[in-house]
């Protein structure tokens, strides 16, 4: 932007490149037709994912907050959102089996878990009037790739299994037969003896994936099993993708295992595995009913402890943990250094947060006021938090949904 003559000087803190529009909505500094226009081009072009899986929340990671079914409403309320604004490059959730298996899961139980709460969620989607077709593409997995065999096809199963009940019992196009998922290697595998091994079994973890036609891959950095990833473990991590797809020859080639007689002995057996426990779980009332008495949580922390004994007693050898030690025993490595925030780092956030508040009391008021209508109105809970995050903070939020959607309690 160009200054005029006689204008004046810039106002202070003003460096000509728009800083002082940080932590400015549009909404505030634009008429508000050309808002409107350039809000419906962002949601129509935006890419990312929502983290929102409240089924693994409350079989795996223990990080609920809100009653599971306050939870599933807001997360149809987010994909009707995306539906009604054409918002179709983001996700509107992440089916996670990834932090199932970190709990403890094996592979079987991971994918089965993740598939059935999948299939849960489309049946609660389709059951508020959404066609199949207009959300299953919003949809997108998150599994853990360990080095167990079944990990070799933990993909190719799922998309087989996803394929054939898109298609046959919710009559999908093929565009939502598609099963789009995203692996990260297993944080669960990594240990704090020999950390440098940790590089050869992401490695081994990150072939897997990549063999089986995943869309996208997170390698783990080694020493996360001791401290927060370093600049350099960070890029030997990153390195792994790199090499594997820009060095190695038959990653070049699309399904280089397909055909192979373990790989499809493989696949059949684990699906049919798969389907086993979708019996099983059909048998407690399906997912959400067999969620009342615990069970997923309870096979979990049982194949979590299975595992640990086999650790413990050398049954499952780990190289450099249970056997192979070095002369020195392969004593468990010390962080040479972890990080953490500072207190100056910490007072300023709050500082930040009690800023946002005094700015915005008036406002914000407002904008709980009506998130809270919404929710009790059975209106779009979605819309209305759009609005409140431009002036309210997470807390505020939060104890405002609170009121009207119930906290967590877990079944015991």
């Amino acid at each position: 932007m160009r200054l005029g003559a006689g204008v004046g000087l810039l106002p202070e803190g003003h460096n000509g490149l728009g800083l002082l529009l940080l932590g400015v909505t549009g909404a505030e500094v634009l008429p508000a037709d050309v808002y409107q226009k350039i809000k419906s081009y962002a949601l129509s072009a935006v890419r990312g994912t929502v983290q929102a899986d409240i089924l693994k929340e409350d079989q795996a990671q223990n990080t609920c907050i809100f009653s599971t079914e306050f939870s599933l409403r807001v997360m149809g309320d987010v994909q009707d959102y995306f539906i009604r604004n054409k918002v179709r490059n983001f996700y509107s959730v992440s089916i996670s089996g990834y932090h199932i298996a970190e709990a403890g899961a094996n592979p079987i139980s991971q994918l089965a878990f993740t598939l059935a709460n999948g299939f849960t969620f489309v049946e609660y989607y389709v059951s508020r009037g959404m066609d199949v077709n207009d959300f299953a593409p919003n949809l997108s997995f998150f599994f853990s790739n360990g080095v167990d065999p079944e990990y070799a096809v933990i993909g190719r199963v799922a998309r087989r299994i996803w394929a054939k009940a898109m298609r046959f019992k919710y009559g999908a196009n093929p565009r939502s037969q598609m099963l789009k998922y995203h692996i990260q290697t297993s944080g669960r595998s990594l240990h704090a003896q020999e950390i440098a091994f940790n590089d050869i079994r992401t490695t081994l973890q990150a072939l897997y994936a990549i063999y089986d036609n995943c869309n996208s891959l997170h390698t783990n950095a080694y020493d996360e099993a001791i401290t927060t990833p370093t600049e350099e473990s960070v890029r030997r991590a990153m390195a792994i993708q790199l090499i594997i797809n820009h060095e190695l020859g038959l990653a070049k080639n699309e399904n280089p295992l397909q055909g192979s007689f373990i790989i499809e002995e493989l696949t059949d057996l684990v699906e049919e595995a798969v389907l086993s426990e979708f019996d099983r779980i059909t048998e407690r009332g399906g997912v959400l009913g067999a969620m009342e008495t615990m069970y997923q949580r309870g096979k979990i922390q049982e194949e979590s402890l299975y595992y640990e004994t086999l650790k413990h007693t050398g049954e499952l050898p780990l190289i450099g943990v249970n056997t192979f030690l070095s002369k020195e025993g392969s004593p468990t490595i010390l962080p040479r250094e972890v990080i953490r925030a500072t207190e100056e780092e910490k007072e300023a956030q709050i500082q930040t947060l009690r800023n946002l508040h005094a700015t915005n009391a008036n406002q914000s008021k407002e904008a709980l006021r009506r998130l809270q209508q919404a929710a009790v109105r059975n209106e779009n809970v979605f819309a209305e938090l759009m609005e409140a995050v431009k002036v309210c903070s997470l807390g505020q939020i939060t104890n405002a949904l609170f009121e009207v959607g119930g906290q967590y309690r877990r079944n015991m």
